[in-house]
């Protein structure tokens, strides 16, 4: 042990005499550090980020959603049609009667048309629903109360207003105990939703700016029937739902659950006029394009400290040519093979755990400049496991570096070495 102590003092004493040239030396694993714990920062966040969001959705629900077939929408030119697909209450009851890891089914309608209240309007959709949707979709109630179970029952006509559609209606107001209109049709607010988190921007823009209503109250106000109107044309849809979320009691039952719905609906639908929708799906996606990603850019990373190795490896052999010398007198002096490798080697490790430590500390930093500089990006992330990977490349490339150069100083001859000018 003392024989390594002083010979790593010596190799620390020779890095010394030339601070310049060590740096620049290192510079090559500082950058490759840096670069490896920033990107993987930045991707571990976006990933992060990405699947909080699919999580969000209800990584146990599977959402079926009604589709209008192509050929609906493209089989007349007329000025009015009647279209009828989607989802029905028996498709709802067979499910709940045919799966039994089905453990909460929410049905929810769509009612299209402008909301308005008093001067101001909006047109958007009120969704139909039950009490249990709020559970079930993780949404959160900011203002006021959602519908209860009695409230439904008695088809009170109640409104919970999206964050978006409270702001066009009501600006700064207070909207509890206010009343908005969908067609002729009055109801009282008695809630506001907070924002939506979730992987569709576009879903996440409805769903903000939908009011939501006891389907009971949908079904006594509006029937059964939506009326669309655009460009002069009328169409009338015959839907009795448009989605249904099915919560599955565990994680490990949403794939097979997804598939025996697939199943179970496509023999009472031949129109194919539903699509499913699996968030446990995405999100294994979702971790799957992470990991791909990490690998991707942590391979670009670990090239730049290649690079470094290359930078140090160079360095030293130039170090023994300069220091032949140096070396054939401690031979000389009765210095053994081992004793010159390893002088050598503790050179190149220093150079490459210094600059690792240094690239850490600018990786953090590039990190910490980077949430200040775009406020909006996703939060770095930085892993341990990201620390550990980038510290321990760049001391296995400052091994690898030195290896060669300290053998070859090793194996010099003594007279030749000591001839040397």
């Amino acid at each position: 042990m003392s024989r390594i102590w002083r010979i790593s003092r010596l190799g620390a004493r020779s890095l010394m005499l030339h601070p310049l040239r060590s740096f620049l030396t290192a510079l090559g694993i500082i950058i490759g550090v840096g670069t490896v714990i920033y990107m993987l920062a930045i991707i571990e966040g976006r990933a992060e980020e990405t699947q909080r969001k699919i999580r969000a959705r209800g990584a146990s629900n599977i959402l079926i959603k009604a589709k209008q077939p192509s050929e609906e929408g493209n089989s007349s030119q007329s000025r009015s049609r009647m279209v009828t697909y989607g989802l029905t209450w028996e498709d709802a009851a067979a499910i709940g009667d045919a799966l039994q890891y089905a453990e909460i089914i929410v049905p929810v309608r769509e009612v299209n048309g402008t909301i308005y209240r008093n001067e101001f309007s909006s047109d958007t959709v009120a969704f139909a629903t039950v009490t249990e949707y709020l559970q079930i979709t993780r949404a959160k109630v900011v203002h006021g109360r959602w519908f209860s179970e009695l409230e439904a029952q008695k088809s009170d006509a109640v409104i919970v207003l999206g964050t978006d559609l409270r702001k066009r209606l009501f600006q700064y107001r207070d909207p509890l105990g206010e009343t908005v209109r969908i067609g002729s049709k009055v109801f009282t607010v008695i809630g506001v939703l907070g924002a939506t988190i979730t992987s569709d921007e576009r879903e996440g823009q409805v769903r903000d700016r939908a009011g939501y209503i006891p389907m009971s109250s949908v079904r006594e106000r509006f029937g059964e029937r939506n009326v669309k109107r655009s460009s002069g044309s009328v169409e009338i849809e015959q839907v009795d739902l448009h989605q249904l979320i099915v919560q599955v009691e565990h994680l490990d039952q949403v794939l097979g659950t997804a598939r025996a719905i697939q199943t179970l609906l496509d023999r009472s639908h031949k129109k194919q006029d539903y699509e499913l929708d699996v968030p446990l799906k995405l999100l294994s996606e979702a971790e799957e394009e992470a990991r791909r990603s990490k690998n991707l850019f942590g391979s670009i990373a670990a090239i730049s400290l290649l690079v470094g190795g290359i930078g140090i490896m160079n360095i030293m052999l130039a170090s023994v040519t300069e220091r032949t010398r140096e070396i054939g007198v401690r031979r000389a002096l009765g210095a053994h093979r081992r004793d010159i490798t390893l002088q050598f080697l503790v050179e190149t490790l220093i150079l490459s755990v210094l600059g690792g430590v240094v690239g850490i500390v600018g990786g953090v930093a590039a990190t910490q400049i980077h949430e200040a500089l775009i406020p909006d990006d996703p939060e770095t992330i930085i892993t341990t496991e990201s620390v550990v990977l980038a510290f321990g490349i760049s001391a296995l490339v400052g091994i690898l570096a030195g290896l060669y150069p300290a053998i070859r100083a090793a194996h010099m001859d003594p007279i030749e070495a000591l001839r040397h000018e």
